[in-house]
């Protein structure tokens, strides 16, 4: 049935549309933090849809609040009145750290930062865009242009000048021998060189742990210094939360949280994780941002009453379950054990990240040189033991990530450590 299945999604959909696996996995449902596939067998979830089932499979409380809504109005578009929209709208802009902060909904984060790249060059009327090397920001026109991940960024064309600025990789590049602070320094002084050879950017946008790249980021307090040079020349600073958002770092509700000490970016955009599966982004920032637009402009999904009814219950149980707290519990176990193992195998080169937001980082034993042969066989024999993660990686790298739903149990964290210590004790 499976390997039917295959032929078809082949014969109808795009070559580039990737699918994990040789023999490629079909899941028919879910429940709390597992998945079962077509033939029945059962695996422990530790990537959860990329990031994207946050809580759990299932979770009654969303289920419930998807079926009562159905049951009323799945859709009205914004040209009327939603009053789900308008409370999610309203707990959003209270836990974003915004001032006097708006907020727009989207289907995806590329289409999140999308909007956050039409606010930031029409509020600054400018088209330059800073981004950080290794990220990435989506799969639109616009946000692949400033995606500075060339394995994710298709075309070189784009309706942005793009300018790339070093330190989202901590232990790479020509600044990796430094101890922190003078890695920040360096970065911070690479930022004002750069600066000094343009004109004055709309924005830099950058993840704070970046995602797809493998799990990466900078020492803590690396975007506030950036921050400051920012702000001599009302450069705004767009921070994307689509991976990091709603408490998954386990040390902040927001992963700009780290970088905190000058206030709060100018605009945050998120999804993934806010819907537990059901497509739901969006961007908040300051009024004055988001009200620069001097044209009309509707969303007819973003922000419909169903994905809206789904992502406010989610919230609402990801809070009163402090699932942040359950991240950086259980998070810090599973980063321990899983370092304890790389001790012994020779192809990791690094075990990295922050709660329940994992990397390990795989090259050929002795050398820096990524070993994509030996991710795929990591991956392959995680699944025969039933264990699902994910893959990513820049810089010519080869990362394997965990990111499992935030209500992973210690039992479930250790089950998963195990496995996957034997799958990376395979190569």
């Amino acid at each position: 049935m499976t390997r039917d299945l295959l032929g078809r999604h082949r014969a109808v959909l795009p070559e580039w549309l990737a699918l994990y696996y040789e023999n490629p996995l079909e899941i028919t449902h879910g429940e709390g933090r597992h998945v079962w596939d077509a033939a029945g067998n059962k695996y422990l979830d530790f990537f959860g849809g990329i990031l994207t089932t946050m809580t759990a499979h299932a979770l009654p409380e969303v289920a419930k609040a998807v079926s009562e809504q159905a049951g009323r109005i799945i859709h009205s578009s914004t040209l009327y009145l939603n009053r789900p929209m308008v409370e999610l709208a309203e707990r959003i802009a209270h836990v974003s750290g915004i001032p006097d902060a708006r907020v727009f909904f989207t289907t995806s984060g590329t289409e999140a930062n999308d909007t956050a790249l039409l606010l930031a060059t029409a509020y600054r009327r400018s088209n330059t865009i800073l981004a950080m090397r290794n990220s990435y920001h989506g799969r639109s026109f616009s946000s692949v242009g400033i995606t500075g991940n060339s394995g994710w960024s298709p075309t070189s064309l784009s309706p942005l000048q793009t300018l790339y600025v070093h330190g989202g990789v901590r232990t790479r590049g020509p600044y990796a021998h430094l101890d922190d602070r003078d890695f920040v320094a360096a970065c911070v002084d690479d930022l004002r060189d750069l600066l000094g050879h343009t004109r004055a950017p709309a924005a830099l946008i950058a993840e704070p742990i970046q995602g797809v790249g493998g799990f990466t980021s900078p020492p803590d307090g690396l975007y506030a210094a950036f921050r400051e040079v920012l702000r001599e020349r009302d450069v705004l600073w767009i921070a994307d939360e689509v991976q990091t958002g709603w408490g998954r770092t386990g040390e902040h509700f927001w992963g700009w949280q780290a970088h905190a000490h000058n206030g709060p970016p100018d605009i945050v955009t998120f999804a993934k994780g806010i819907g537990n599966g059901m497509s739901v982004g969006g961007v908040v920032a300051r009024a004055e941002i988001m009200n620069c637009l001097d044209a009309n402009s509707i969303s007819t999904f973003g922000g419909t009453q169903i994905t809206m009814a789904a992502a406010l219950a989610n919230l609402n149980y990801a809070l009163e379950h402090d699932l942040q707290g359950n991240a950086r519990r259980v998070g810090g176990l599973l980063l321990e054990r899983l370092r304890a193992v790389a001790a012994q195998v020779p192809h990791v080169r690094e075990v990295r990240g922050r709660g329940l937001m994992l990397g390990i980082e795989l090259t050929r034993p002795g050398t820096d040189e990524a070993a994509p042969e030996a991710a795929a066989t990591v991956l392959e024999e995680a699944r025969a033991g039933g264990l699902l993660i994910g893959k990513g990686g820049g810089h010519n790298t080869s990362a394997l990530r965990v990111a499992p739903p935030m209500s992973l149990t210690v039992a479930e964290a250790e089950e998963g450590a195990a496995i996957l210590e034997r799958a990376l004790r395979s190569i």
